[in-house]
């Protein structure tokens, strides 16, 4: 799983700097979903203006303006101070992923905070729907060696919920370990995109 996205066990990330551990209070925080397309073109394409993250997302750049100063107050981004000059004010994110141990935040009390976290898994899902169908429509444009990596498969497993946390880590283990494999800049390489849903279905 990229840690880009809500984990369903924080374990894998518990020691790292770089990722966010999302609570109640910073969850209320990221949940909108301009909030959370800021934070993601972000985090892929580095640092930003308002009016350049505005001009990328197709809004106002009041409305990034806006959306950015929130995210600033609790935590997620930050001034980027080597690149603003005059009045020109330059954004950055903080982390460069977050967890989210979503079945925590579906059994609290408050039920502002079950709302907010049922809104930024539904955003993740449709970012990942269109992450695949952007590839699937642009695939044709890429060389045929990338092509030939392409993959996407669905598998059907009979499992109980101690062995689907067990295989998630497994295959979360196995994603960082590709970590950092490959400098910037390397010829040939790419940004892959990986992502993870593992979900159990009723059997009538």
């Amino acid at each position: 799983m990229s840690p880009n996205e809500p984990e369903r066990h924080p374990t894998p990330y518990a020691d790292d700097p770089k990722i966010h551990h999302v609570d109640a209070r910073t969850l209320r925080g990221l949940a909108h979903p301009l909030r959370i397309r800021l934070l993601n073109t972000l985090r892929e394409f580095g640092p930003a203006t308002a009016s350049g993250l505005a001009d990328r997302l197709g809004e106002s750049s009041g409305a990034t303006s806006y959306h950015l100063r929130q995210l600033a107050t609790y935590g997620f981004v930050e001034d980027d101070p080597e690149r603003g000059k005059g009045r020109e004010r330059w954004w950055k994110a903080v982390h460069t992923g977050n967890t989210l141990n979503a079945s925590t935040f579906l059994e609290h009390p408050d039920a502002e905070v079950r709302g907010a976290v049922g809104l930024v898994l539904h955003e993740v899902a449709g970012r990942h729907a269109q992450d695949l169908n952007t590839w699937l429509g642009t695939m044709h444009e890429w060389p045929e060696e990338w092509r030939r990596a392409f993959d996407i498969s669905d598998f059907k497993l009979r499992l109980t919920p101690e062995l689907s946390l067990e295989l998630a880590e497994k295959v979360q283990e196995l994603m960082n370990s590709y970590q950092d494999r490959v400098p910037d800049g390397t010829e040939g390489s790419a940004v892959v995109r990986t992502h993870l849903h593992m979900f159990p279905r009723p059997t009538d």
